[in-house]
């Protein structure tokens, strides 16, 4: 089979021409495998998709379109009202999001403790010293003062956290810059949850150069150079 080892792209799948020479064509979203309803996902179009395979095919067939530029992933879940983010909400935003991030790394170092492989051992070293740090705020839905009060007194343990989020997203390529689809993958798993993100991404980039540097994510996050 020419196309065991063949990569397409996303939205296109091998098919193997008369010669048997492996080429990449667009997916059939027709030809899609069924999905359940938590799969659905909600494309830039706001439009509901069975799934990625069916968004993505999609896409594929509108390539060389307007439509088909403009259509991305926009979350994770059927398509909703999503209401508009207000300046107050942007502003608190970094708060609830340093807090999650740590408390995932936490997490992350929970699991490990049984079963290594989440973290590497050089995180597991930079988590450990917030996990013992009886000063840590344990997770839960603390109001905004109380988030502010603690980031302030325990600015510390918040450093690693907004640092290693960013690592993780900088992976095609490892550049020190995060692009529009280095972010989808956190974004489109947020936006039901967290109306704000996409703006507090927009807002993020300073230059407005659609590149999220290292400096403008820490800058959005309050961490000092």
């Amino acid at each position: 089979d020419t196309c065991q080892n063949f990569h397409c792209k996303r939205g296109k799948v091998c098919h193997a021409d008369k010669q048997g020479k492996p080429q990449c064509i667009c997916q059939d979203p027709a030809a899609c495998p069924p999905t359940k309803d938590y799969e659905h996902v909600c494309g830039t179009d706001n439009k509901t998709y069975d799934g990625t395979c069916q968004l993505f095919g999609t896409k594929c067939q509108l390539e060389g379109t307007k439509m088909g530029r403009q259509l991305h992933l926009d979350y994770m879940g059927s398509c909703k009202y999503i209401p508009p983010c207000t300046d107050h909400e942007v502003d608190q935003f970094p708060l609830r999001m340093r807090d999650w991030l740590k408390n995932i790394l936490i997490q992350y170092y929970e699991r490990d403790l049984n079963t290594s492989g989440i973290l590497t051992e050089k995180q597991r070293n930079k988590v450990k010293k917030i996990y013992h740090n009886d000063k840590r705020l344990v997770a839960g839905d603390h109001p905004a003062e109380l988030l502010q009060h603690d980031f302030e007194k325990n600015y510390h343990m918040y450093v690693y956290p907004v640092h290693w989020q960013f690592h993780q997203l900088d992976q095609h390529p490892v550049d020190r810059l995060l692009t529009h689809s280095e972010l989808a993958p956190l974004r489109a798993s947020l936006v039901p949850m967290e109306h704000c993100i996409t703006r507090f991404f927009q807002e993020c980039d300073g230059d407005q150069d659609k590149l999220i540097a290292l400096k403008e994510w820490c800058h959005c996050f309050g961490i000092k150079e």
